[in-house]
């Protein structure tokens, strides 16, 4: 290990301005989460669902997010609150993080605020911690891996290498795009002098290490068949293929002011001196970004690279302060600093889902962004999609559980509950017991990998929105009929009109129609 008088000085944390900042984040979202305007998004559902249903080895996707579900649902319970109280707090890391990164380049206590109230006031590290999803986890994974990067810059000492192997693996834990954050570095690393490193065994044994870490996501694919390769065709011919390479970018651009930080810090790393010695960090995350620029990918999969660069950015700009031009930089600090507080109010709504439903929709009709209300699918909604898939899944649930009384003893003690999509299914499958509805099947997403059960099928009561679903239904079924209703004025088209199916009478078992379907997945 070098000798540390020898390194670039490192200066005093932050502490008190950047955890002002990180726990004014967290109690944002716990304030926004209480006011219960919203429910469980979908995807949430689905991630309890997959930790009660937990096959570490087994799961068609990366299992961290189960297992954190699991593991909150055996301490703390996993009411609505505790789950979201668990990535606000991993948005509050990324926070300190972020600042973390600036103090690392050298940046003083300015430098190391603005990092952290770039990502404060970003709407999109705003809804990632105001959803419990592999999305904000992933940025945390990124950012822990450019922090440990910038530490192997400030120190030569290649161990530091080791940090971003544990790094990359607990991304691979929750989410196959950090493979993006390895590719960013290893290219990085290769086209700069320190590619020297590469012929030492630090990075190579970081690769083993994140392999060891992620070794339960790639052990499920190995197992399942690789059902990733079928979820991507799925995203690209469904959501990819509406999105552009000019949507990608003018996506960056709603996230305000602090992507200016982002531009500055690429720009900085490359032109400014005092950071050449961190141009790995920098080149890192500019090649991920424009590897997800080349494959299409959605705007906020870039997320991630942003908290290193504003860093940069951030130490650059206050490094200028005490220039010939002081003056000048002062205000642009103070400038930049107040566009990205003024933009934070400004989208406050699309941030934290703290208005209620009409409100909310008066709010997006105002601001007139249409792409904050455009769905994954290029269709147009009231709400943005994520408020709107937070919507009206106990009322189905509840809605399941009249339909369930009204079964006569006999088909109660022989009825499958099923559902035609995840969300409907995670929605059974976190609220049915509290309402005595016994364990639902579906061949939606991850529920196929969660088997049919062991009843026949000889009654069957089915929750789905789709128009097609009852002809679906009659050619497994000799007798369908409607058992009840369900409308959500505000949800996304497939759920504003959820219909329970009664049917029985089937013509092969839900095991027959498990075997017949498992090529598909």
């Amino acid at each position: 290990m070098p000798d540390e008088t020898s390194l670039p000085a490192r200066p005093p944390l932050a502490a008190l301005a950047v955890t002002a900042l990180a726990a004014g984040f967290l109690i944002a979202h716990l304030a926004a989460v209480s006011l219960g305007a919203y429910e469980f998004h979908r995807d949430e559902l689905l991630y309890l669902a997959m930790g009660r249903h937990l096959r570490l080895w087994r799961m068609d996707f990366p299992p961290g997010i189960a297992i954190l579900a699991q593991t909150l649902r055996h301490t703390v319970g996993d009411s609505l609150v505790a789950v979201h109280a668990l990535s606000a707090l991993a948005a509050s890391l990324v926070v300190v993080l972020a600042a973390l990164i600036a103090r690392e380049l050298g940046g003083g206590w300015r430098a190391q605020a603005l990092a952290a109230l770039a990502i404060v006031g970003n709407p999109l590290f705003m809804r990632a911690g105001a959803l419990y999803q592999p999305v904000v986890l992933d940025q945390v994974a990124w950012t822990l891996g450019y922090l440990a990067l910038a530490r192997w810059r400030r120190t030569d000492d290649p161990r530091w290498w080791l940090g971003v192997g544990v790094a990359a693996g607990l991304g691979l834990l929750c989410k196959f795009s950090i493979l993006f954050f390895g590719f960013g570095v290893f290219v990085a690393v290769l086209l700069l002098p320190e590619r020297r490193v590469l012929l030492t065994r630090w990075p190579w044994l970081a690769a083993l290490v994140s392999l060891g870490i992620g070794a339960p996501s790639l052990v499920g694919q190995l197992a399942l068949d690789w059902p990733v390769v079928g979820q991507m065709h799925d995203l690209q011919s469904t959501q990819l293929e509406h999105t552009t390479a000019l949507g990608f970018v003018g996506g960056q651009l709603l996230m305000g002011p602090g992507v200016l930080l982002a531009v500055a810090g690429a720009w900085a790393a490359f032109a400014w001196r005092p950071l050449a010695r961190w141009r790995v960090v920098v080149l890192a995350g500019v090649v991920s970004f424009l590897t997800l620029l080349l494959l299409h990918g959605k705007s906020y999969y870039a997320g991630p690279v942003f908290p290193a660069m504003m860093a940069a950015g951030a130490v650059w700009l206050d490094a200028r302060v005490g220039g010939a031009r002081g003056w000048r930089t002062r205000a642009a600090l103070g400038g930049i600093t107040l566009l990205i507080v003024a933009y934070a109010v400004l989208v406050l709504p699309l941030g934290f889902p703290f208005l209620q439903p009409e409100p909310m929709a008066r709010y997006a009709a105002r601001l007139g962004i249409s792409a904050a209300v455009t769905t994954n699918t290029g269709h147009h909604l009231a709400l943005p999609q994520d408020y709107a898939d937070m919507l009206g899944w106990e009322a189905q649930a509840r809605t399941m559980a009249g339909a369930y009384s009204a079964l006569s003893p006999a088909d109660r003690a022989r009825v499958v509950i099923a559902a035609g999509n995840y969300g409907e299914a995670g929605a059974l499958d976190y609220y049915g017991p509290r309402l005595g509805l016994p364990t639902p099947v579906s061949t939606g997403g991850s529920f196929w990998f969660f088997g049919p059960g062991e009843r026949r099928g000889d009654v069957v009561l089915v929750a789905s929105g789709d128009d097609d679903t009852k002809a679906d239904l009659e050619t497994e079924w000799a007798h369908c009929a409607s058992a009840a209703t369900v409308d959500n004025p505000w949800g996304v088209d497939e759920e504003r009109h959820v219909t329970i199916w009664r049917c029985d009478a089937p013509r092969r078992s839900l095991q027959a129609l498990w075997l017949s379907r498992a090529g598909r997945h």
